[in-house]
């Protein structure tokens, strides 16, 4: 799969995704730090890339539909999470892959569970 880490992610979090064998970008390593959201979204639709981020921001649907995209996850997690709980919540995703679609859909991401975003048809 593809995914772009938002700039909330470093090298150990895009590692960890790389090792699970997925391509892997980040916004920091392609000059986008600071970058409006809109902006960041837009190359994740012409990348097909999943947008991995704690901006409560993507989570609105109206303004980031996911479906056209390769999907958003929303990381939701305590102010000032440590490294290790990022990684954990990543790793927590990437188990869950194989389990849900994700292409174009929304995943809310926090400790103890993952809430999919429904889309109506």
């Amino acid at each position: 799969m593809k995914f772009k880490l938002d700039e909330n992610f470093g090298v150990r979090t895009q590692h960890i995704f790389a090792d699970a064998g997925h391509d892997v970008h980040t916004v920091f390593e392609e000059g986008l730090q600071g970058a409006k959201d809109q902006r960041i979204y837009e190359i994740c639709c012409q990348e097909q890339r999943c947008l991995v981020t704690l901006d409560l921001d993507f989570s609105d649907v109206v303004h980031f539909p996911p479906e056209l995209c390769g999907g958003i996850i929303v990381i939701r997690s305590p102010q000032n999470p440590s490294r290790a709980l990022l990684e954990n919540l990543a790793r927590t995703l990437l188990k869950a892959l194989p389990t849900e679609p994700l292409i174009g859909r929304l995943w809310i991401v926090e400790p103890g569970r993952i809430r999919l975003h429904q889309t109506r048809n």
